[in-house]
Formats: structure tokens, C-alpha cells, sequence
């Protein structure tokens, strides 16, 4: 997937550039029961009040109910009709028409195309979008909408260009190296769908100017630093002035910036072999 930019006929356009979605199928109509419309929370609790800032406004948008287990398709062969731009997420998204008459929203990984058959199995081919349980994947593998706990659902690796590789088998689990460099640990028996997600060039992109990041429901951000001192933390004094504290603070007076926010205790601590690098 490639990266486009435009020729600088405006200060915005001169430093932004987009995702080239020439390749994905853009006359194809979505199927109505695949398409929910969710209300926008902007950031607010059941209250109305704001729990997480900067957040807001945005383009209308509706979502595609992709199929992360395909726990119920076992052993039927599905035709991939359409590769699709997902307005809620950052990887794009296959449009399978089952051999039972299903259609179904996959995550779609690079090197998938148009025609091609995937299928979920307990052994088959090592092809991009085919999903099966670990144990049955080869080591070195790269793996991506893999499952947590059995039965669950694909949870890790699903954002664009991310990939898990798969270690080791051993002691019924199999060892990961997540997309963050983090090794942990795994059931065997959870599902994974093979290959790396598409778009990878997502990261490259630059947004360019605040309007692009509006549209993406994000608002503005203030500095700590220029606020008051009844608003902040770093607030006050005179001028250009630095935070002036042994420690940066959040806005509500906890630490900030670099320091570990993991429960000690967590459940999951035992599962990670390895965290992730610095």
C-alpha cells in the first residue's frame, strides 16, 4: 500500500498525505445488516460528564460488523468478493461470501485478494486469512486477530500493519512476540488468522493540519503549562515558564509521563514472559 501526496497548493495540503486506497473496491454496496450507527459519547459518562478529554465532533460514521472468531463457519470455504476502507478502524476490511450463503466482514491481510478462498479449520493451508489454532501454525509464523481466551474472539493484533510471530509451542501454550515486543503467553488451542494486517503504510501518514484531525473527532489539546493555577498543575507564573515540580502531574495531581500504570497484582502478569522494550 502506498502513500499519496498532492502537489502544495495550499500550506495545509504542502505537508499532509493519505493512505492511496486506488486498490480497495469502492462501488460495492454494503450489506444493511452488516451496518450498525452507534451515537458519538464524545468523551462523556453516563452523567455527562467528560472522563477523557479531546474528544469530539467528528464525521458521521457507521459500523461494519467485522467477524473476529468465525467460530460458527468451521470447515466452509468463503470467497473474498471485496477489499473495503473501514471508516472505524485503521486496517481494511474484506466483504466473504460463505458457501452456505453467509456474507461476513474480515479483517483483510496484505497479500489477500479479490477471488481468493479463506477458510477457518482446525489444520489448513499456511495462506494469508486463513485461521486456525496455534498449535496447528508453524513456528516463525506471522499471525494477527488472535484470541486471548478460547472461544472469545480475536483481540490482539488487529489495528493496520500489525502482526504477532509465533516462538514456540510448549506446555500447551504458545509463546507470542507482540506487535509492541512484548513475548507472552498464549492457550494453543486459541484461534489465529494467518499473515499481516493490510495497510502498513498507515503509520507514514501525516495528518497536516487541525481541521484533517477534527474529522477524526479529535480536539484540541492545551498545554498544562499555560493554564492557570486553579486549572492545572504546571499553571501560573509569569511568562515562559517550565513545570517548576520534581515530577510531572496530570491535571488531577497524579504522576505523569513514563510512570507504570499496570496493576502489580495483575491476573495476566503471568502470562507475560518478557515486557515490552523501553
Amino acid at each position: 500500500m502506498a502513500i499519496k501526496i498532492y502537489k502544495p497548493t495550499s500550506p495545509g495540503r504542502r505537508i499532509h498525505s493519505v493512505t492511496d486506497y486506488s486498490v480497495l473496491d469502492k462501488k460495492h454496496k454494503t450489506p444493511k445488516n452488516l451496518l450498525v450507527s452507534k451515537s458519538i459519547q464524545a468523551g462523556r459518562n453516563n452523567s455527562g460528564k467528560i472522563t477523557v478529554r479531546h474528544q469530539g465532533g467528528g464525521h458521521k460514521k457507521k459500523i461494519r460488523l467485522v467477524d473476529f472468531s468465525r467460530a460458527d463457519k468451521k470447515g466452509i470455504p468463503a470467497k473474498v468478493m471485496t477489499r473495503e476502507y473501514d471508516p472505524t478502524r485503521t486496517a481494511f476490511i474484506s466483504l466473504v461470501f460463505y458457501k452456505d450463503g453467509t456474507k461476513r466482514y474480515i479483517l483483510s491481510p496484505e497479500g489477500l485478494k479479490v477471488g481468493q478462498t479463506v477458510i477457518y479449520d482446525d489444520k489448513v493451508e499456511i495462506a494469508p486469512g486463513n485461521r486456525m489454532v496455534l498449535k496447528n501454525i508453524p513456528v516463525g509464523a506471522f499471525v494477527h486477530d488472535i484470541e486471548l481466551v478460547p472461544g472469545h474472539g480475536g483481540r490482539i493484533a488487529r489495528s493496520a500493519g500489525s502482526y504477532a510471530t509465533l516462538q514456540t509451542i510448549d506446555g500447551g501454550h504458545a509463546l507470542l512476540k507482540m506487535p509492541s515486543g512484548e513475548i507472552r503467553k498464549v492457550k494453543d488451542n486459541c484461534l489465529a488468522s494467518v499473515g499481516q494486517l493490510s495497510n502498513a503504510d498507515w503509520m507514514n501518514v501525516r495528518i497536516g493540519k487541525a481541521g484533517r484531525m477534527r474529522l477524526m473527532g479529535w480536539r484540541p489539546s492545551v498545554r498544562g503549562k499555560v493554564m492557570n493555577p486553579v486549572d492545572h498543575p504546571h499553571g501560573g507564573g509569569e511568562g515562559v515558564n517550565p513545570i517548576g515540580l520534581k515530577y510531572p502531574k496530570t491535571p488531577w495531581g497524579k504522576h505523569a509521563l513514563g510512570v507504570k500504570t499496570r496493576d502489580r497484582k495483575k491476573y495476566s502478569n503471568k502470562f507475560i514472559v518478557q515486557r515490552r522494550s523501553k
